[in-house]
């Protein structure tokens, strides 16, 4: 069953390059007394993840801190080592976006998130969300119908929901 708002976010560990190296990140305390944008995408250098998902997050991360918003975090089923050459090619690293894998898709099977598409070489990846998270709970959830598109899961979207 898939996540809904109200709901709180599942214990989780999730994975990012730091300055020795691949480091854990739990999920719980990373929510826990903070306002966080958590936003997925179906994978790292993808089309529609690239050049339209990660971007309307860079563009509407000021009025995002405006909005009490104290982090905004991506999640890809990808390595670490990915997600920080990702976060560094599309500008998200420097414009202060948390890049954190999910390698084994433990946290997105875990939230309902999972799906394959086989013809697209997609397999245990997440389906494409944005969602604002306090204090460890969903308090709004915004999912594509379809992988590929990003209109309700994008930054401006979401960003109407606060």
């Amino acid at each position: 069953m898939a996540i809904s708002v109200g709901d709180t976010l599942p214990e989780a560990t999730l994975v990012r390059i730091g300055e020795e190296g691949p480091e854990a990140v739990e999920l719980g305390p990373l929510t826990k007394g903070r306002k966080v944008v958590l936003f997925a995408v179906p994978g790292a250098y993808t089309p529609t993840c690239h050049s339209a998902h990660v971007p309307s997050f860079i563009r509407t991360k000021d009025q995002f801190a405006e909005k009490g918003v104290d982090e905004i975090i991506c999640v890809s089923v990808n390595d670490p080592f990915v997600m920080k050459a990702w976060g560094e090619t599309t500008g998200a690293s420097d414009a202060g976006i948390t890049m954190l894998g999910d390698p084994e898709s433990a946290f997105t099977s875990a939230i309902g998130m999972n799906f394959d598409a086989p013809p697209a070489g997609l397999l245990a990846r997440s389906k494409r969300y944005a969602m604002v998270v306090e204090d460890g709970k969903v308090t709004s959830l915004n999912q594509e119908e379809n992988p590929g598109q990003c209109e309700v899961s994008a930054g401006e979207t979401l960003l109407q929901s606060l």
